[in-house]
């Protein structure tokens, strides 16, 4: 579809989107490498015949899932939300799918109005790994201390400065954040530990579930927990987990 810069005014849409972001270096575009962000905007252009940038809620780390993710696009396009989806994901590669075109107010803008964010990470626990779970979970032989996790998860609930939790040194000089949410759930496949707070620091989530997952298996003491989130230092939290296992399950507004 071609475009006249003379013509109707910008309309700005939120669109809802979910992908396997195994392939990717995470959402935001980079030169060379493969991105959710230049999938996306290439697709739009194939549709709306302009060159047009999608801002997400976040940006996703490399190889971080969505099942959720927010963005918003500014275009001349007309089409139907329902027909413009479809055009849209003709032109995605299988592994990223846009689930929901909405209109959105004119300053609608997916990051800067986003409330709070919900993170997943995932394990799957079975004596043997399993070849369908390995792109999507972090594989445990055996169940861990389930009440012993949630304790370590109420201990680091709040709002603190999250600075033993970051690994991008530009975060560490604004790291508090309120974490409102950290629980862990059993699945029929294993455990999940959900994440909801007012924004995230880089690979943070990976790390809160890598430290209770430490708890739950013996290898860190509750009292540990709370010396490390009171050091405001990186090294004093143990690595953060894979990235495969995590998705972004819900933004809000």
């Amino acid at each position: 579809m071609s475009t006249d810069p003379t013509g109707p005014a910008l309309r700005t849409l939120r669109l809802t989107l979910a992908y396997d972001g195994a392939a990717y270096q995470g959402w935001q575009r980079q030169p060379g490498r493969p991105t959710v962000q230049a999938a996306v905007e290439e697709a739009v252009r194939a549709v709306t015949g302009a060159r047009r940038a999608v801002h997400a809620s976040g940006r996703t780390d490399s190889g971080v899932h969505a099942l959720a993710q927010v963005a918003h696009l500014r275009t001349e396009c007309r089409l139907a939300a329902e027909t413009l989806i479809r055009a849209l994901n003709a032109n995605l590669p299988g592994d990223i799918v846009v689930r929901r075109i909405e209109d959105a107010p004119p300053g609608f803008h997916a990051r800067h109005h986003a409330r709070r964010k919900t993170y997943f990470y995932q394990f799957h626990v079975a004596p043997e790994r399993h070849p369908f779970w390995r792109r999507f979970a972090l594989h445990l032989r055996a169940m861990p201390d389930v009440d012993a996790m949630r304790q370590a998860a109420a201990i680091l609930q709040g709002r603190h400065d999250f600075r033993s939790f970051v690994t991008n040194g530009r975060d560490q000089e604004d790291a508090v954040r309120t974490l409102y949410a950290l629980r862990v759930q059993r699945t029929r496949s294993g455990l999940r530990v959900f994440a909801t707070a007012d924004g995230f620091l880089q690979h943070m989530v990976r790390a809160l579930a890598g430290l209770i997952m430490r708890v739950g298996t013996g290898r860190e003491s509750l009292g540990g927990v709370a010396d490390i989130l009171a050091a405001r230092d990186r090294c004093a939290a143990p690595a953060s987990l894979p990235p495969h296992g995590l998705f972004l399950w819900k933004v809000e507004y």
